[in-house]
């Protein structure tokens, strides 16, 4: 091969040959067969970039009086508080939040229209959330505008949150043709078997303020693709992008009685978990109150109600001395300090061997260094603020009490934003809380440790993520087949698992499954139902009697 041909720029060869596609090669669009894939953002296409922004700044907000819906009416509880952003504590909303008597009253509406919804055919409810899940893309960039404001999502963030609703929509309607169809089953001549799936009834939605959107719809478009009908509870702190979801799926043809929305706190809560025709509960957020949920469902007389929950986790990462430091510093930072660490999945204790210890704790710290903490709505920004003042306390506390400081960043003091911070664990402390913002812990472990490393991190009853760098393939794989956690990560961060392809759910104290995203996740919101018939009673079995030799 000739060095002129070598040094052929790429782009020059693909304009002589007049382009080149490979065609067993999808388009992005077209990368999950038999649904299409969500729209991103190219963020270097400047124009792309510039009509988001000017999207979002167009996109007015004020400052709405928000209330729950139930039957599709807008119904004000009589209490109202005030909505507060955490990039500058400005009033973005009034919550007008519900009672006792608005949850028992949204819960029996849903009763009512369950039965409708849950006949109707499978392939309606799948059109219906793939009508919202187009409208969720022709609305990206006011929805942008709510999850920077309301949330704190910088435009990284916004835009993979969005994408993931999307998908969520997308994925359950096909989960819904396939798996709502009667399933012949074997048996003798004579005789015919059926299974059946149909909805439980009525759902409780609990969703948590860290994915507002793509979580608190996935559990929603979950429940309804499978014929239930739908009371959600947001979290308190992101009311907002609850309520243009629930009037999206409205607009999209799910039926205003097989979907209600409650606003409030845990009162309100607990007064729709308490009514006695919930068939069912999802739940995402932490550990003691799914504990508390699963306790009030036990006592409640009447059948036993099902808990679909995700809580936290303490992730580790672990790094040997043979991983790329270059990739394992970009997977750290991306894995700690995105969305302020504000994820479930979030790293949050890496153990790095001690060979390589502090040249990789030296480069991952000079990433660290880079980013910027700030307004979520702007480009430039890295790092958003904590959801709010609570939360903001309890992590500085945190981080100005305990001993072993290893590097600190910056942040602005208007806003609730947090410092992104690296502590070094000692030799005999091992990490058991799961803190939610952007603190990373490192502890460093000689080598033939590794078995060590896992049974400390098994000792803490979590199991949602866990990643793995190193360029030993059997390392790798004995590894990934102990990893106590249900997703396992090799060499790449352990965050954004994608909808269908990284199905997401732990195990131990991080949660229930199924797996969100999976291909068992709506088979747990339903009822089974098998029909047998003895055809020998109406004169054979027809389809038999026709049968040539050949078949």
């Amino acid at each position: 091969v000739s060095d002129d041909t070598l040094l052929e720029q790429p782009r020059a060869r693909l304009e002589r040959l007049g382009g080149v596609r490979h065609s067993s090669i999808r388009r992005p669009l077209e990368l999950f067969e038999g649904r299409r894939n969500s729209a991103g953002l190219a963020f270097g296409d400047s124009h792309a970039l510039d009509a988001l922004l000017q999207g979002m700044e167009k996109s007015e907000l004020g400052a709405p009086n928000l209330a729950s819906i139930v039957d599709g009416a807008e119904v004000p509880g009589p209490t109202a508080a005030s909505l507060q952003s955490p990039v500058d504590a400005s009033l973005i909303g009034h919550v007008h939040e519900a009672n006792e008597a608005i949850a028992t009253r949204a819960v029996d509406a849903a009763a009512q229209g369950f039965r409708a919804w849950n006949e109707t055919p499978a392939e309606g409810r799948a059109l219906a959330l793939e009508r919202a899940a187009d409208l969720l893309e022709a609305n990206r960039d006011r929805l942008m505008a709510i999850l920077a404001k309301e949330a704190g999502k910088n435009l990284e963030d916004g835009i993979a949150e969005i994408r993931e609703a999307v998908d969520f929509c997308r994925f359950y309607a096909n989960e819904a043709r396939r798996l709502f169809v009667p399933q012949p089953l074997p048996g003798p001549v004579g005789e015919e078997n059926q299974l059946r799936l149909e909805g439980r009834g009525v759902f409780a939605i609990i969703s948590p303020w860290n994915f507002p959107l793509a979580i608190f719809l996935g559990q929603t478009t979950a429940a309804l693709a499978a014929g239930n009908a739908v009371v959600t509870k947001p979290a308190g702190q992101t009311p907002m992008i609850a309520v243009e979801a629930v009037k999206i799926l409205h607009q999209a043809g799910v039926p205003t009685s097989a979907l209600q929305l409650l606003l409030g706190g845990g009162a309100v809560g607990q007064a729709m978990l308490d009514h006695e025709k919930i068939a069912g509960v999802v739940f995402t957020g932490s550990t003691a109150t799914a504990k508390a949920i699963q306790r009030q469902l036990a006592e409640k007389p009447g059948p036993i109600v099902p808990l679909i929950a995700e809580t936290g986790g303490v992730n580790a990462m672990v790094v040997d001395a043979t991983a790329l430091p270059e990739q394992v510093t970009d997977d750290v930072v991306g894995s700690a300090f995105q969305s302020a660490g504000q994820r479930c999945s979030a790293l949050r204790v890496i153990y790095i061997q001690d060979d390589v210890a502090e040249t990789m704790l030296r480069m991952i710290e000079g990433r660290a260094q880079t980013l910027r903490v700030g307004d979520p709505a702007l480009p430039t920004t890295d790092i958003g603020p904590i959801i709010d003042e609570a939360a903001r306390s309890k992590l500085a506390h945190y981080a100005q009490s305990r001993e072993g400081l290893r590097w600190k960043g910056e942040a602005p003091r208007q806003g609730t934003f947090l410092a992104p911070h690296i502590f070094e664990l000692r030799e005999d402390e091992v990490l058991t809380d799961e803190w939610f913002g952007p603190i990373l812990h490192v502890k460093r472990f000689k080598a033939g440790q590794m078995d060590k490393v896992i049974e400390e991190v098994r000792s803490t009853g979590y199991g949602l993520t866990f990643g793995i760098h190193t360029r030993i393939t059997d390392m790798a794989q004995r590894l990934a087949e102990q990893a106590p956690a249900g997703n396992v990560y090799v060499n790449r961060n352990q965050i954004g698992a994608i909808v269908g392809s990284q199905p997401f759910g732990g195990m131990g104290l991080s949660g229930t499954g199924p797996k969100a995203g999976g291909p068992h996740y709506l088979l747990r919101f339903v009822e089974e139902r098998v029909i047998s018939t003895n055809t020998a009673a109406a004169g054979g079995n027809a389809s038999l009697i026709a049968m040539t030799d050949a078949e």
